[in-house]
């Protein structure tokens, strides 16, 4: 699979390879793939590659994360009976849940303590004082280059486990990491858009190969307190408690927003981001209407004409800034956001309608909180008053 010519960024190489995996019919359930880690076809025999590495022979406790494609990865740790340990969705409650099958469970209940119902009904949490000791680690990515650079959905869980896990004491420089892919997926990546807390993997395992990559980058030496925003740090409880040890250990765990330096060169960044938006070339956008005036609001203070694109499907436990995260990531920052969650929707006003389509592009099927957004250009959807859209129920 080509990348697109000229400079990539993550972003473009994730929907690059979210829409070649649907158009070429390799993309399975949960569908779209687009916004996760994709499941593709193969993925199972991938996983059954796991058993060869002497690393994974070698190792007693293993973890590996929850997406789907790893499913058959969580079975073999099953059945080799090794200790096996998932992180918790969005780390929400924890970091890990150790998975503890029933006892004389059968083949068939093993595999269903590896699927995501099992990791939920045979899972027994594990405090920071668990002394978990991880031999290996299993994540899954959405590319991944034969250097061993990976690019995740784009959210971080991943590199912030493996960070946590550093605090902990749980992993050592040593422990090898694999990830595990379709061959589509393995692509030449740019070290330079690496960051210095983006994770590294050891192994590749795809339906048809096993990569060892002899990565040297080094993987992240524990959590960068000055790239954690306050945000993060509520929404990650096991976080606080991890903070409060290292700052008891004297080490500084000034937060992004409480460094003025960094919070200002953050709000430089996000400023950055808005121009770019405003000034990138159009994504094209299949069945997409031309920018109308029934999806203009002119009213917008100061501007000539505004673009609004109408967002739906936000899931009820959505909140207004992690979209707002979403849009700084995808770099389609609207100039104004008009936020309904009650109705489990947002309008985005955009002065450029470049940066309007490039912003449709990016959000229709993007998965936010579980949910496949709906995006379209806003047509009419306040002719009855705020709030009474028509089209979009």
């Amino acid at each position: 699979m080509a990348l697109p010519s000229g400079a990539c960024s993550k972003w473009d190489i994730r929907e690059k390879v979210w829409e070649h995996l649907e158009a070429s019919g390799l993309a399975e359930f949960p569908r779209p793939v687009r916004g996760r880690i994709p499941n593709f076809k193969g993925s199972f025999q991938a996983c059954c590659s796991l058993r060869e590495l002497d690393v994974f022979s070698r190792a007693r406790e293993v973890k590996v994360d929850p997406d789907k494609p790893l499913e058959g990865a969580r079975l073999a740790a099953l059945q080799a009976r090794k200790t096996l340990l998932v992180p918790t969705p969005r780390l929400r409650t924890g970091l890990f849940n150790r998975i503890v099958p029933p006892p004389g469970a059968t083949k068939e209940m093993l595999r269903r303590c590896a699927t995501s119902q099992g990791v939920r009904d045979f899972s027994v949490p594990v405090g920071l004082d668990g002394k978990a000791q991880v031999d290996l680690v299993v994540v899954g990515s959405v590319a991944v280059s034969e250097k061993g650079w990976r690019i995740g959905k784009g959210e971080g869980y991943a590199d912030m486990e493996y960070a946590m896990m550093v605090s902990m004491g749980a992993v050592q420089e040593d422990t090898p990491v694999v990830t595990i892919v379709h061959d589509c997926q393995v692509l030449d990546i740019a070290e330079e858009l690496l960051d210095d807390h983006d994770l590294t993997v050891d192994f590749i395992l795809t339906p048809t190969r096993t990569i060892q990559t002899h990565c040297k980058r080094p993987k992240p030496q524990g959590i960068m307190w000055h790239k954690v925003s306050s945000e993060m740090l509520g929404k990650i409880p096991i976080l606080k408690t991890l903070r409060s040890r290292e700052k008891q250990a004297g080490k500084d765990v000034t937060l992004q927003d409480e460094h003025p330096a960094l919070a200002n060169t953050n709000r430089a960044t996000i400023s950055n981001k808005k121009v770019m938006a405003a000034n990138t070339q159009p994504w094209a956008a299949p069945g997409s209407a031309p920018v109308g005036s029934d999806a203009v609001n002119p009213k917008l203070e100061g501007s000539a004409t505004i673009t609004t694109v109408y967002v739906g499907n936000l899931p009820g436990s959505l909140r207004v800034s992690e979209l707002k995260s979403a849009l700084r990531e995808l770099q389609v920052i609207p100039a104004h956001l008009s936020w309904q969650g009650a109705q489990h929707r947002a309008f985005l006003d955009y002065r450029d309608p470049g940066a309007a389509h490039r912003a449709l592009a990016s959000l229709q099927g993007l998965s936010l909180g579980g949910n496949a957004l709906r995006a379209e250009l806003a047509k009419n959807q306040r002719s009855k008053g705020q709030g009474e859209i028509n089209s979009h129920k």
